[in-house]
């Protein structure tokens, strides 16, 4: 007599993450973590950044959201880039390998209305970020906020996209993508040209 074994198939799933804390709590609490790593106190933090006390201490008490601005004077302090410390945030939300439109961190800069969604899983290499920039907005960023990346795209999905890079600009519709030049890093700038409707934009990052 044979007998005939039968296997059954199984199939994991690859869970998502638990839901997440608001994007402000987050980055709150890991520009604590990262102010307290280096053993500084607020009034340390805000003489290398030029942000007030009272900004700091509102900021990581998630009672102020930060302005891109704001953002890139206390993340160039603690030698990252922004798009560094808000990863470092969005991870603390918890691994995944699967991050559902609906639960990806939404952050919106305050100053200007620029909205920037966290597209790729916490921690993920490269990191994707999709931004929407309202009509004639303008967000610029220091040279020193690239120090720590090896790579960034932009490419534009709808609008018109202004870039300025240094002295250098260049005006991108849709379809259209660019690499910087990361190995002279230039403070840089996104310009939205258009002044009734906004532009959405994909980044992709690679830090080093």
């Amino acid at each position: 007599m044979h007998t005939i074994i039968h296997y059954r198939a199984t199939m994991s799933t690859i869970l998502d993450a638990p839901e997440a804390p608001g994007i402000d709590a987050l980055i709150a609490a890991r520009l604590r973590r990262e102010r307290e790593a280096r053993g500084w106190s607020i009034a340390d933090l805000a003489a290398a950044s030029g942000v007030s006390r009272a900004m700091i201490s509102k900021v990581e008490r998630a009672e102020a959201s930060p302005t891109a601005s704001l953002l890139g004077r206390l993340s160039g302090a603690l030698h990252l880039t922004v798009s560094t410390l808000l990863a470092r945030a969005e991870a603390d939300a918890g691994p995944a390998r699967i991050a559902r439109a609906a639960a990806q961190p939404l952050w919106t800069d305050p100053a200007t209305g620029y909205r920037r969604r966290a597209v790729s899983p916490p921690g993920a290499e490269p990191e994707l970020v999709e931004v929407e920039l309202p009509p004639g907005a303008r967000v610029a960023y220091t040279a020193g906020s690239f120090a720590f990346l090896r790579g960034q795209v932009v490419w534009v999905l709808a609008g018109r996209l202004t870039v300025e890079e240094g002295t250098e600009e260049a005006l991108l519709g849709p379809g259209d993508s660019l690499a910087f030049d990361l190995a002279a890093p230039k403070g840089h700038a996104f310009r939205n040209p258009s002044a009734v409707r906004p532009c959405r934009y994909l980044v992709a990052l690679h830090r080093r």
